[in-house]
């Protein structure tokens, strides 16, 4: 036990240092880290779902559409990618009814096509990004580790027992409450809070990270299947490491979508309108 938790701290620090390290350096690095991050987290889908022992087809379909929107965030055209991808789901959920296939397939492709779209859009080329993406961080990370640790000192009334025994309400509000508090630390670092906006985004970027780890956990017992992979050193899978941090950034560009559609578009980088400092 004491040597598979050395490496899983090992692990995480070389994670850690990674991640932040590409964060930091932004542009090219960051784009190829969603990428990767992303065409990881299909291959950890399809596995898990049996695409590829399912329907071959669909799948390769899938990795095409994976490769596509790869290439498109490598050229930083963001939304261009998002129109491929909704393009690709489309196409997908086509062949799935005229073939009687697996509705897993288009759910791969939105969620691991999303996955890197988000993740580059939110970090781009601008220092504002970078803060941007440290908010994220800090909340997803502040939500997953407190979450834990109350949910285990507490205990109590279980969140969600058919999907996931462990995770209790003491622990979802605790990681709630921790996640908002390490991202408002992270804005005051950086700039002055006039309104309880950041708070409130805090917020509901913490309940969107926890419901993302309860969808990965759903699809794990659905299949039976007890981590995404063995990837990652003492950890399991990637899509077992940023399951809270993918559901955060969609949330995240959901509500940069609908600021864009309220003003009637906005020329400015994503994390931009994502604070709004």
């Amino acid at each position: 036990m004491q040597k598979e938790l050395q490496l899983r701290i090992v692990s995480g620090i070389v994670l850690a240092v990674v991640t932040l390290g590409a964060t930091w350096a932004g542009g090219t690095v960051f784009q190829l880290l969603s990428v990767a991050i992303a065409l990881l987290v299909y291959h950890e889908w399809s596995t898990i779902t049996r695409l590829g022992e399912r329907d071959f087809q669909g799948n390769a379909f899938g990795w095409l559409s994976q490769a596509v929107i790869a290439a498109l965030i490598l050229f930083d055209n963001a939304q261009l990618a998002l129109l491929a991808l909704a393009a690709f789901a489309v196409v997908g959920a086509i062949w799935v009814a005229l073939r009687s296939g697996s509705w897993w397939l288009p759910g791969g492709i939105v969620y691991a096509g999303l996955t890197g779209i988000s993740l580059s859009a939110i970090r781009g080329d601008s220092d504002i990004g970078l803060v941007a993406m440290f908010f994220i961080f800090a909340v997803v990370w502040g939500t997953d580790i407190l979450a834990y640790f109350i949910g285990r000192a507490i205990g109590g009334p279980k969140l969600a027992p058919r999907i996931s025994p462990g995770k209790t309400w003491s622990g979802a509000i605790g990681g709630a409450v921790s996640g908002v508090i390490a991202g408002v630390v992270v804005f005051l670092s950086h700039f002055s809070m006039d309104d309880v906006r950041i708070p409130l985004l805090a917020l509901a970027l913490s309940v969107a990270s926890q419901i993302g780890d309860l969808f990965e956990s759903y699809i794990k017992r659905r299949f039976g299947v007890k981590d995404s992979s063995r990837l990652i050193p003492g950890h399991g899978g990637v899509m077992d490491r940023v399951d809270g941090l993918v559901f955060a950034c969609f949330a995240a560009l959901l509500f940069v979508l609908v600021q864009v559609m309220a003003a009637g578009g906005q020329n400015a980088p994503m994390g931009a309108i994502l604070l709004g400092p």
